[in-house]
């Protein structure tokens, strides 16, 4: 069984992954097994600090042969170390599932040894909770870069969900700070699993992969724009239909020359956010939403950004715009835009209308008429300081159940 010494070490250790999610599978449940992954199935726990705590996330082992600069087990750390066996992971999960203390797993590890002997090792833990435990539960599974692509295509056949962490824009900033690590060594797999997932029938019915596959990208540790950044997800989003892409701002764990010595911020991971659910729900493109060599502003969102460039698109008359037009709006998301179709079909649409819906039309009326009629600014830097005012001025943390039930509307479905 595994002592509680190296559960607090290997716990500890994969706390700084955030590509851990929890959702989206619908692999069916074998009868007689414990644990149910569809959906519906995963429940969520709230620490105060808001951190998720539904999944078990722990490390096969933190003795890393690799030197990269960012990671606190890297092969020269002076950290304490510990590995466990497949056995003790599979009694510790159906211990903590039968106490109600998780719902699933995310499993990572260093690569401990070589890249196959752990990947092995993680992929002997999946197959026993599966077929001798019984485990239905959800199982997100770290892929292991440079592990043989048929210990890569069985794990698939297990898990939920897998990642494989890009944490660089750039092969230059992944070589200088990761250097056993290579672009092809993380970019081949995630390919890989793409097409065998498509090969399967795809969808979320499928058995391989049912949850897809995540990335996580490090924000701040090197030079790259945030166009630079959105550019790749943009491109990994439509190469390897990727569930999310998640960003974490760089935090100074490890001291070294190479590396930033203050924290990047999470205003700046805060704004990716917002501009990765513009690509994925509103129909925005990398280059719409920040140059190449351009970070995302601080002062406002990136729709209200993009929209004081657009000026001459505006203002829109929201009962005859296009839903295309009514999302690009500031202040109008996704829910809004089709109440407004669904409304405006019965009858003119008003201002009165338009806060019933929860447009926020501090931000929306610069940008709208409604029958004719135009309560906003024409001009642009009055629009723009006024945006800024409007802008959301708590500090930023992570999502919790303790937030206040407009912060949690938002986060959740991403309104913009």
């Amino acid at each position: 069984m595994l002592d509680a010494e190296r559960l607090k070490i290997l716990t500890e250790s994969a706390k700084y992954d955030v590509s851990c999610s929890s959702s989206g599978s619908s692999r069916q449940n074998r009868k007689g097994g414990i644990g149910n992954a569809s959906i519906g199935g995963i429940c969520h726990s709230f620490t105060p600090d808001g951190r998720c705590i539904s999944l078990l996330k722990i490390l096969l082992s933190n003795r890393c042969v690799y030197h990269c600069l960012y990671c606190p087990n890297r092969a020269d750390a002076d950290v304490p170390r510990a590995s466990a066996t497949p056995d003790e992971l599979c009694e510790l999960v159906i211990a903590f599932y039968k106490r109600n203390y998780i719902e699933g797993l995310f499993l990572s590890s260093a690569v401990d040894g070589s890249p196959d002997s752990t990947m092995e090792r993680m992929l002997e833990t999946v197959i026993k909770l599966r077929k001798v435990y019984n485990f239905n539960g959800y199982i997100h599974l770290k892929g292991i870069p440079h592990a043989d692509r048929l210990l890569v295509s069985r794990a698939a056949q297990y898990v939920d969900r897998m990642s494989y962490n890009v944490e660089f824009p750039s092969e230059r900033s992944l070589k200088l700070l990761a250097p056993q690590k290579s672009k092809e060594s993380v970019l081949l797999p995630m390919g890989q699993l793409a097409q065998e997932k498509l090969e399967a029938g795809g969808g979320r019915k499928s058995r391989f992969l049912p949850a897809g596959q995540t990335t996580q990208l490090i924000v701040g540790a090197s030079p790259e724009s945030d166009g630079r950044i959105l550019r790749l997800s943009e491109a990994m989003y439509r190469k390897f239909s990727l569930k999310r892409v998640y960003y974490s701002a760089y935090v100074p764990v490890v001291r070294h020359a190479l590396l930033p010595k203050t924290c990047t911020g999470l205003l700046r991971e805060h704004r990716l956010y917002q501009a990765d659910w513009l690509l994925r729900y509103y129909g925005f493109t990398a280059e719409e939403i920040a140059g190449e060599g351009e970070n995302l502003p601080e002062e406002y969102d990136p729709k209200c950004a993009w929209a004081l460039k657009n000026m001459h698109l505006f203002p829109v008359e929201v009962n005859a715009a296009p839903l295309e037009m009514l999302l690009r709006v500031p202040g109008i998301g996704t829910l809004g835009a089709y109440k407004i179709l669904k409304a405006r079909r019965f009858g003119q649409i008003g201002f009165d209308d338009l806060a019933k819906m929860r447009v926020v039309l501090k931000r929306a009326r610069h940008f709208i008429t409604c029958s004719g009629k135009f309560y906003g600014s024409e001009n642009p830097a009055t629009v723009r300081t006024m945006l800024q005012l409007a802008a959301d001025t708590r500090p930023f943390e992570q999502l919790s159940m303790f937030s206040a039930p407009e912060a949690s509307l938002s986060a959740l479905t991403g309104q913009l």
